[in-house]
Parts: structure tokens; sequence; C-alpha cells
């Protein structure tokens, strides 16, 4: 069995650790009750959605997988074409912003779901991403996605999603450089994401600005509630899950 990573808690001095999720949920097209017993199961502060619904009664999906799972709407959806962002009632969220990045002809449109939280004196931004399959907007994406986080103003930061990427790649390897790839400074539970039936290779990822503690990340294989099948029947990614602890500010 998967060794627990630490609970969510505010420590003596101020500083907040918290269970950060990043899901490539493909648009609610699978088993949405295994997906939400998933989530559950990790026991998150926040989700970093990707492929959230976009279409048809968008909202409504999403604000269901949402009660399910236990966690509240922060942004996202159809508004920042596909991420989104969910949370437990434990972040005082300050304020949120959905970001459209440009569009290239023939190309899927991309965007950023953002937010700005507190879990008490910690203060954090959040981005969920989802880059684009072609390597050169991917490239630039990376960028924007730094140039974003840096734009959140906080004194710490996280991003994750669906890179589609590994991370020999020139995009991983941009974010890599300048934030903590989580899973490289503190492995836990599976390292592959992709595919839930035969994983084989790490395309999601989560990042931690300096001065963030990485207590642990990877997939949660083997955690209390988390079972094979539902993993494999949830969606076409396994989840990536981190403890984190956030310094008070």
């Amino acid at each position: 069995m998967t060794t627990p990573l630490p609970t969510s808690r505010t420590e003596p001095d101020g500083s907040a650790v918290i269970r950060v999720l990043s899901y490539n949920i493909r648009s609610m097209r699978d088993d949405t009750e295994a997906l939400a017993r998933v989530i559950r199961a990790c026991a998150p502060d926040l989700v970093l959605v990707q492929e959230a619904p976009r279409f048809f009664r968008w909202r409504k999906k999403l604000a269901r997988l949402a009660a399910a799972s236990g966690q509240v709407i922060l942004s996202g959806g159809a508004t920042a074409s596909g991420p989104a962002l969910l949370s437990s009632l434990r972040a005082t969220v300050e304020h949120a912003q959905d970001v459209l990045l440009p569009l290239t002809p023939g190309l899927h449109r991309r965007g950023f779901a953002t937010a700005v939280v507190r879990f008490g004196r910690a203060r954090l931004g959040v981005l969920s991403c989802h880059l684009s399959l072609q390597k050169d907007e991917r490239y630039e994406q990376g960028g924007m996605l730094l140039d974003r986080l840096a734009a959140l103003g906080t004194p710490y930061a996280i991003a994750g999603g669906d890179l589609n990427e590994r991370p020999g790649g020139r995009t991983f390897k941009r974010l890599a450089t300048e934030l903590q790839d989580c899973w490289t400074v503190a492995p836990w539970g599976g390292e592959y994401t992709s595919t839930p039936v035969e994983p084989h290779q790490r395309i999601d990822a989560l990042f931690a600005t300096e001065g963030i503690q990485v207590l642990g990340c990877g997939v949660p294989l083997g955690l209390p509630g988390i079972t094979e099948p539902d993993l494999r029947a949830a969606t076409d990614h396994l989840p990536v899950l981190a403890a984190l602890r956030v310094p008070a500010v």
C-alpha cells in the first residue's frame, strides 16, 4: 500500500500543509461516479482540472462533479477553454480569473484557469493548464504560463496540468528549470499518468515555486479508497496528487 501523504493542516508557525490534485477528466465522458470517488479519496484542498465540460450545460455538469467530490468551483470550464479549479471549503478565495490564450488557426483554443487563495496565513497563486499538442505552440504557452504565474503577484504559486509532453521535452524542461517539478523533488506513488490501462509516460505534472516544500507527489496508486477499476473507469489519464507546505506570509 502506498505510504500516506501528510494530511492537510495548519502548522504552529502559520504555514499550511495542503493537498493538491491535478486531473484530466476528459469532459466527464466516462464514469463520473468513479471520478468523484477518486477525487474524494485524495482529500484535496485544490483540484486543478483539465478538459472540464465546455459545451451544453457545462456549468451544471462541473457543479455536479464538485458537489459529488466535496469541492466548490473557483474558476474555469468553458470560459478557460477546458482548465478549471476546484477547492475545498478550507480555501479562502481572493480572486479568480480565466485566461484565453492566442488562437492558432486550425488548432484547439487553449486557456488557463487561475486564482489566488489563502489557507490561513499562507497565500498562494494557482494555475491549471492543458498545453497544445503542437510543439512550437506548446513551447510558447509554457512561457505564457510562467509569465501568468508571476503576474498573480503572490509570494508562492503552483501550476499543474496536462502538458502533452514528457519530461525530456523542451517545454517540460522549460517549466522544470523555472519551477520545482514536484515528482522529481519528492517522488511518491506512481510516476506515469497515461494511460490508466497501460501507464507508460508522464505527461501530467505539478510544479511549485521556490520556498514551497514538496512533501510528496505522484499518482495515488494504492491510496485507501482508490481502486484500479475506478482509476481506469474515471477518465483516460491518471491523477497527480501532491502534499505541499506553503509558508505563512
